[in-house]
């Protein structure tokens, strides 16, 4: 299920019950453009991919990411899935003012079937896949 503007205090209700906490303040910056970048944390070398925030659906404990490429962070995950994405908005007041930024580690894995593909491919019709990652902790930096 895709979450929208109006569910977004029952988000952060139902992720604070949990180990993981996705304030407001991270739903405010999803909402705004600008880059996410994915990076697979544990490979040697680390490898890095982007796309656009406004791509990224947030849902209950997970965020779903249109993938065309990655292939790069496709082959990490045969060895470890472990990701860091980290998100930003200067539009969104910070800790120490102007700009807000969060990093968001989780595990990610690859659909190209199932509700949440097909979701997805509704939306972005040049997709080969969906990244989907399960959110273990949000923190913000900035």
């Amino acid at each position: 299920m895709i979450i929208g503007d109006n569910d977004q205090i029952a988000i952060t209700e139902t992720l604070m019950k949990g180990s993981i906490t996705m304030d407001q303040k991270f739903l405010d910056v999803m909402k705004h453009e600008g880059p996410a970048t994915i990076v697979t944390i544990n490979a040697q070398p680390a490898h890095v991919v982007n796309t656009w925030m406004s791509y990224v659906q947030v849902t209950d404990k997970q965020l779903l990411i249109p993938a065309a490429g990655m292939h790069s962070i496709e082959q990490d995950f045969s060895t470890d899935n472990h990701v860091i994405i980290t998100v930003g908005s200067k539009e969104v007041e910070g800790t120490q003012g102007p700009g807000a930024g969060f990093h968001v580690y989780g595990t990610g894995q690859f659909l190209t079937s199932g509700d949440d593909f097909d979701t997805m491919k509704k939306k972005f019709p040049w997709i080969t896949r969906v990244l989907k990652v399960d959110i273990d902790k949000i923190e913000q930096k900035i």
